[in-house]
């Protein structure tokens, strides 16, 4: 057949024409899916973004939780969660915290999450009132609703009110009988770092013979180690023996990473005799990161010498040989008394159905629905019983702690020049005020951190004090270098979570280191070198000072959660965040 030449033509042009529609709708077809691909890949990118994040997180959380309940934590840990990972590394950082980086692998997809973590102060109040050498005055209806620790006389007029135990036991002079080392130590000794460094001991004599009392030792400590047990014990052929005469407690929560004298008390007062070689033994757990660290000197002390070892045999001489740790030994002062005052019996002690007992070397006049020990006593309505006077009790708030919260608020800066706080408000914290600070005018002073005052506190007008929210059942502190006073309806308290507490620490010598009239809160009062006066109908949860006097009408009501306080700042305790961000 004849083909044409325009029918030629028409069927090219037909074929061109097909051809090109092909390839307009391909590049149709593929623009359209380009941007579905290209969305398809960037969900996947973000689900696997996401669950990087969420394991990155699980892989912090799971060591800030080892560290909070105490467990061991390596250096490098590593989480598996079925195909993918976090892998946590802790780092030592300085002011005593920790750094956790959490690296999150999901399909090779990264994210990293960075924690800072701050160890917190976990003291423990005991007791409503804890006092020292200075004693406790009760009159005009002043009321303790929980148990009484002192350290010294407690006294009171019939009006007076104890609705638990009472204790005053026998103190410890005021000055120590032996001691070694003032100012920066020349030598730092490591101990409980390994097994045959484990231990430290000293040895000593006293001057005159009669009960030991309370130790002191100037000590620091690398990271978070346990409690460690303290022991008076015999000398054996120059060292430590094995007849324990007296064991105590070195309370971790009151050793810092700073250098600070810590009080150490016994369960027993043994009598000490003249011309006889003693040993301090402190006895404590081996760990590679979490030991202590004792100043020491070879200025030769005169009665004794240090060692280092493990408990009960091995020990060896310190390097270089012939140090001498830095000490204190105190001897008994005065004999533990409770007595009504004016010679009248003191209907003092409406105890409750937990505890109920007055116990003193010493109890006169007084009445007790539960038993009375005592040595001696008169004028009371039930007999002694006998059994051996109540020892010293240390205070929970150690000088080194004290030291480092004021670090703390130093950390935040330092304002100079008296600070007023009035009807305005204000949010402070951390920070040092080299001045005088006054709350007052119906003002709320909100802190948000530690507070160093150098001056004098006064809380008065309808004033506030309180921690802000974010504390929740964390405690917080302020510290007085001079008075504080709370008057005219002043109000101090914690963050407005039940079990956290505001302390209000005055370091002052003073008869009226601390005064509350009327006012106060969920504040916890504490001035263990001075006097805290209460009076004037005021109300607060505990009161720890070398005296206390509590009068007119006012109270001091324990609460069970005083016993495992946490502060968010200062070492000892449970590690608490500074930080928490995505690097």
């Amino acid at each position: 057949m004849k083909i044409n030449k325009n029918q030629t033509q028409k069927g090219n042009a037909l074929m061109i024409t097909i051809i090109l529609f092909v390839v307009i709708a391909t590049s149709i077809s593929m623009g359209l899916a380009a941007p579905t691909i290209s969305s398809v890949k960037s969900s996947k990118d973000a689900i696997e973004s996401k669950r990087s994040y969420a394991i990155a997180e699980s892989g912090v959380e799971d060591v800030f939780y080892r560290l909070k309940t105490n467990k061991n934590v390596s250096t490098t840990e590593t989480i598996n969660i079925g195909s993918q990972q976090a892998v946590t590394t802790v780092t030592d950082i300085s002011g005593g915290r920790k750094q956790i980086n959490s690296v999150g692998d999901s399909s090779s997809r990264n994210r990293i999450i960075n924690l800072i973590v701050q160890q917190g102060t976990g003291v423990s109040f005991n007791y409503g009132v804890l006092v020292g050498q200075g004693g406790l005055e009760l009159s005009g209806s002043g009321t303790i609703n929980g148990n009484v620790y002192a350290n010294g006389p407690i006294t009171g007029d019939s009006s007076a009110v104890i609705t638990g135990t009472a204790i005053s036991g026998n103190s410890p002079s005021l000055t120590a009988d032996q001691s070694n080392g003032s100012g920066v130590p020349a030598y730092d000794v490591v101990f409980g770092n390994s097994g045959s460094t484990q231990d430290i001991a000293q040895s000593f004599q006293v001057s005159t013979e009669s009960p030991l009392n309370k130790l002191q030792f100037y000590i620091k400590k690398n990271g978070s180690p346990s409690n460690a047990t303290v022991k008076i014990v015999n000398d054996s052929s120059g060292s430590p023996g094995s007849s324990v005469l007296a064991s105590g407690t070195l309370t971790a929560s009151s050793v810092t990473t700073s250098y600070g004298w810590v009080d150490i008390s016994f369960n027993s007062n043994p009598i000490l005799s003249m011309n006889t070689i003693y040993w301090i033994v402190i006895d404590a757990s081996s760990s590679a990161s979490k030991y202590y660290i004792v100043g020491a000197n070879n200025a030769g002390y005169a009665n004794g010498v240090g060692k280092i070892g493990s408990s009960p045999s091995t020990w060896n001489n310190t390097s270089p040989s012939g140090l001498d740790y830095f000490f204190k030994v105190f001897l008994g002062g005065v004999n533990g008394l409770i007595a009504g005052s004016s010679g009248s019996q003191w209907n003092q002690l409406h105890i409750g159905t937990i505890s109920g007992t007055a116990q003193a070397n010493t109890v006169n006049y007084v009445n007790s629905t539960g038993d009375i020990y005592c040595q001696n006593g008169t004028g009371n309505n039930k007999a002694c019983i006998s059994q051996p006077d109540p020892v010293y009790q240390q205070f929970p708030v150690s000088e080194a702690n004290i030291t480092q919260w004021k670090d703390e608020a130093a950390s935040g800066g330092v304002y100079t020049g008296n600070y007023s706080v009035g009807w305005a408000g204000a949010i402070l914290g951390p920070k040092k005020i080299v001045g005088d600070l006054s709350v007052g005018g119906g003002g709320t002073l909100t802190l948000t951190g530690p507070l160093w005052v150098t001056g004098n506190i006064t809380l008065n007008g309808g004033g506030t004090i309180e921690l802000s929210p974010s504390y929740s059942t964390n405690d917080g502190v302020i510290v007085s270098d001079g008075t504080i006073s709370i008057s005219g309806g002043g109000h101090a308290t914690g963050s407005g979570t039940a079990g956290s507490y505001l302390m209000m620490l005055s370091t002052s010598y003073s008869s009226n280191a601390i005064s509350i009239s009327g006012g106060a809160g969920a504040v916890i009062a504490y001035a263990q070198n001075g006097t805290i006066s209460i009076s004037g109908g005021a109300a607060l949860k505990e009161a720890t000072g070398y005296r206390i006097t509590v009068s007119g009408g006012s109270s001091i009501t324990y609460e069970s959660g005083l016993s495992n306080n946490n502060f968010s700042s200062g070492p000892g305790g449970s590690w608490n965040i500074s930080s928490w961000r995505e690097q």
